[in-house]
C-alpha cells in the first residue's frame, strides 16, 4: 500500500520530449526489423523456400513481435500498475534494444542452418515483448501530468514518436541502399541499423533517467494485486472493443510501410531506393499532423475524430491500392498521405483516449492490452493476409482493398460502441506546469 504524496510539478515540455524520445528509439528498433523483412531476411534466412515463400516467411517472424506486444503489455503494465510508470520506461528500452542489437548479430542460415531462423524468431519475440511495455508507460506518465484541457496535445507527444523512429530507421536504410551494392548490402549493410540501436537504447536510458513517477499512480492508497484479473473481471468488453477499434490503424500503416513496400519492389519493379522514399515522405507529414489533430481532440472530443479517421479509411482503401499499383512514385505518394492522414486522425487521439476510458489503478494494463491486441489484428497479419492475397490477384491487387476495407468497418463500428471521454478526470493532483 502506498501512502498519497505530493509532487512537485515537472516541465510537461520536459516530460513530452523525454516520452518522445523514448517512443522514437523503441520504434525505430521495431520498424528496422519491419523494413529488413520486406527487403533482405527472406532470402538470407529462407533460402530454401521460394520468392514468394521466403517473403510470407520473413513477414511471419516480423508478425511474432505483434503477437509478443501483448504479453509484453500484460508484463510490464503489471508492473506499471503495481509499482509505477517510470520502471517500466527503463526497463522496456532496455529490453528492446539490447534484443535489436542481437538481431544484427545472427549469422545468417548459410552459416548455422536453421538455427538462424530461430534465433531470429526469438530476438524478435523479445523485441515486441519490450515495445508492449514502452506504450503504456510513455502515454500514462504524460496523460497523468497533463492538464485536463490539454491532455490531447501533451499525450501525442509519444505517438510522434513511431513517426520519428520508422523515418530514422528507413533513413538510415535508405542511405545504405543508395552507398552499397546489392552484394554488400545483403552481406553486411543490412546489419548496420540493427547495431546502431544500442547507441540509440544508451542515449534514451539517459533520457528517461530522471523522469519524475506520475502523480496520479503516487496519490493512490490501493493498487490492484493482479492488475491483469480486474482487467479480464471488471474491463473485457471494453479490451476487445479498443483492440477491434484500434485494429485499423495497425492495419493502415503496416501496409503502407512493409507490405507495399516488398509488393512495389518485387511485383511492380520500383527500386528500393525510391519506395522508401516515398513511404518516409508521407509518414513524415503524418508526424508533423499529430500534435494539430490532438489539438482538435480538446476541442471537439476524442470519439468524433476516431469515427471519422475510420471512415476516410474505409472510403480510402481501393483508391489507395488503384494508386500503388501504377507504380508511378507521385500517385504512390498521394495514396499513401491519404492513408495515413486517416490513420492519423485516429491514433494521434489514442494516447489521451485510452488512459480515459480504464480506472487508474489498472490503466497502464488494460490501456496497453487494448492497444497491442489490436497489433495483433492489424500489425501482425496484415503484411501475411495482403502479401497472400496479392499473389492470387491480377495486375491490381483488388482483395487486399477489400480486406483493408473490411477491417476499417470492423475499427467504425468498435469506436461506435465506445464512449466520449474528453472530460474524464485523469489525474487528482495539481497538474504539470507548461
Amino acid at each position: 500500500m502506498h501512502r498519497a504524496r505530493t509532487v512537485k510539478p515537472p516541465s510537461m515540455l520536459r516530460l513530452a520530449a523525454a516520452a518522445l524520445a523514448g517512443t522514437a528509439i523503441e520504434f525505430y528498433d521495431f520498424f528496422i526489423y519491419g523494413t529488413a523483412a520486406a527487403l533482405v531476411l527472406g532470402p538470407l534466412f529462407f533460402p530454401t523456400f521460394s520468392p514468394l515463400a521466403g517473403t510470407l516467411a520473413a513477414f511471419g517472424t516480423f508478425g511474432v513481435g505483434f503477437v509478443a506486444r501483448p504479453l509484453g503489455s500484460v508484463l510490464f503494465g503489471h508492473i506499471g500498475d503495481r509499482h509505477g510508470r517510470r520502471p517500466v520506461l527503463v526497463a522496456s528500452l532496455l529490453l528492446t534494444g539490447a534484443s535489436t542489437v542481437a538481431v544484427g548479430c545472427v549469422p545468417t542460415y548459410a552459416s548455422i542452418g536453421t538455427a538462424a531462423p530461430v534465433l531470429l524468431l526469438v530476438l524478435r519475440f523479445l523485441q515486441g515483448l519490450g515495445l508492449g511495455g514502452e506504450w503504456g508507460g510513455a502515454v500514462l506518465l504524460t496523460a497523468e501530468h497533463a492538464p485536463p484541457d490539454r491532455r490531447g496535445l501533451w499525450s501525442s507527444f509519444p505517438q510522434i514518436g513511431p513517426a520519428l523512429g520508422f523515418v530514422l530507421a528507413n533513413g538510415v536504410m535508405l542511405g545504405l541502399s543508395a552507398t552499397l551494392s546489392d552484394a554488400q548490402f545483403a552481406s553486411w549493410g543490412w546489419r548496420v541499423p540493427f547495431w546502431a540501436a544500442g547507441v540509440l537504447a544508451a542515449a534514451g536510458l539517459w533520457l528517461r533517467s530522471s523522469l519524475a513517477e506520475s502523480p496520479r499512480f503516487l496519490e493512490m492508497r490501493e493498487h490492484a494485486r493482479v492488475p491483469l484479473v480486474e482487467v479480464v473481471r471488471g474491463h473485457w468488453r471494453l479490451v476487445l472493443l479498443t483492440a477491434g477499434a484500434l485494429s485499423v490503424g495497425y492495419a493502415l500503416f503496416y501496409a503502407v510501410t512493409t507490405w507495399s513496400l516488398a509488393y512495389a519492389t518485387e511485383r511492380l519493379g520500383v527500386s528500393r531506393t525510391v519506395m522508401l522514399a516515398i513511404i518516409m515522405a508521407a509518414v513524415v507529414v503524418k508526424g508533423a499532423l499529430t500534435p494539430l489533430v490532438a489539438v482538435l481532440s480538446d476541442r471537439y472530443g476524442r470519439r468524433p475524430l476516431c469515427l471519422a479517421g475510420c471512415a476516410g479509411a474505409a472510403v480510402w482503401m481501393f483508391p489507395m491500392i488503384a494508386l500503388l499499383s501504377t507504380g508511378e512514385p507521385l500517385l504512390m505518394f498521394l495514396g499513401f498521405l491519404v492513408a495515413l492522414i486517416a490513420f492519423v486522425t485516429m491514433f494521434a487521439v489514442i494516447a489521451a483516449y485510452l488512459p480515459e476510458l480504464y480506472e487508474p489503478r489498472v490503466r497502464c494494463t488494460g490501456a496497453a492490452v487494448g492497444y497491442n491486441l489490436g497489433g495483433v489484428l492489424g500489425g501482425a497479419l496484415t503484411p501475411i493476409v495482403a502479401t497472400a492475397i496479392a499473389d492470387q490477384s491480377g495486375r491490381v491487387p483488388w482483395g487486399v482493398a477489400a480486406y483493408l476495407t473490411g477491417i476499417a468497418l470492423l475499427s467504425l463500428g468498435c469506436f461506435a460502441l465506445l464512449p466520449e471521454t474528453r472530460f474524464v478526470k485523469v489525474a487528482a493532483v495539481e497538474p504539470a506546469t507548461s
